[in-house]
C-alpha cells in the first residue's frame, strides 16, 4: 500500500441564508457546536483549511471572502483555493459546505473510498479528477467531494468569471468517481425545520 496522500480543504460558509431568516448559517449551533466547527472537525486531518465566509475561525485556519461578496459557490471555491499555500499546494482538495447536518460520517465515507483508491497498488486513479458523494437518487453532492487541486484550477480557468456560476458548470468536464450515500449522510441545514429535525435526530442517536 502507498503512503496516505495529503489534502487541503475549502469550506464554503457564505450565502445570505434567507431561509434561516438571515441568520449567520455557519454560526447556527447543533449539539452545542457551530455548524462550521462541526465541519472543521470532519476535515481535521487536512494539511491546510480555508473557510470562505464572514465568520470567526479557529487559529491556524485561513479565512477569506470572495470579492465582491455573495458571488456564489464557484467564486467561493476560487477564493478558498487562493487562500491556501500557493507555493506547494496539496495534490487534492476537499470541497465542503458549512451547513452539513452530520459531516463526520459523510466525510468518513468519502475519504475512505478515496483513500483506499490512492493507497492501493491495484487501483489506477490517474484518469480521475475527483470523488464525490451521491444521494439516493444518484444526484452528485458537488460540495461534498475531494478533487485534484490542479483539475479544480484548470476548470476555473476554463470557466472564466466564477461569479454566480454553479458547481455543476465548474465540474462539468471533470471525471468523478461517485460514492453512494444515504440522504441523511448528505443532508444540510437550510431551514429552521431542518435544524429542529436534526436536533431531534441527533438526540435519538445519543440520548445521553
Amino acid at each position: 500500500m502507498k503512503d496516505p496522500t495529503p489534502f487541503d480543504a475549502v469550506v464554503l460558509a457564505g450565502g445570505a441564508a434567507e431561509r434561516l431568516g438571515g441568520a449567520s448559517k455557519p454560526d447556527v449551533e447543533l449539539e452545542g457546536r457551530r455548524l462550521v466547527d462541526r465541519v472543521l472537525v470532519s476535515v481535521a486531518d487536512a494539511r491546510e483549511i480555508a473557510v470562505v465566509g464572514d465568520v470567526e475561525v479557529p487559529e491556524g485556519v485561513h479565512r477569506t471572502l470572495e470579492d465582491p461578496p455573495l458571488g456564489g459557490p464557484v467564486a467561493g471555491v476560487a477564493a478558498g483555493l487562493d487562500a491556501l499555500s500557493p507555493t506547494e499546494p496539496a495534490e487534492w482538495t476537499v470541497l465542503l459546505a458549512c451547513d452539513l447536518a452530520d459531516p463526520l460520517p459523510a466525510l468518513g465515507r468519502l475519504l475512505s473510498a478515496w483513500s483506499y483508491a490512492q493507497r492501493s497498488d491495484d487501483v489506477d486513479t490517474g484518469e480521475h479528477d475527483g470523488w464525490c458523494l451521491v444521494d439516493s437518487t444518484g444526484h452528485p453532492q458537488w460540495l461534498l467531494g475531494i478533487h485534484r487541486t490542479a483539475s479544480l484550477r484548470r476548470a476555473l480557468e476554463q470557466l472564466g468569471s466564477p461569479r454566480d456560476r454553479s458547481m455543476k458548470s465548474l465540474l462539468a468536464q471533470s471525471v468523478l468517481v461517485t460514492v453512494p450515500a444515504s440522504d441523511d449522510a448528505v443532508a444540510d441545514i437550510d431551514t429552521w425545520t431542518d435544524h429542529a429535525h436534526w436536533v431531534h435526530r441527533l438526540q435519538e442517536q445519543d440520548p445521553s
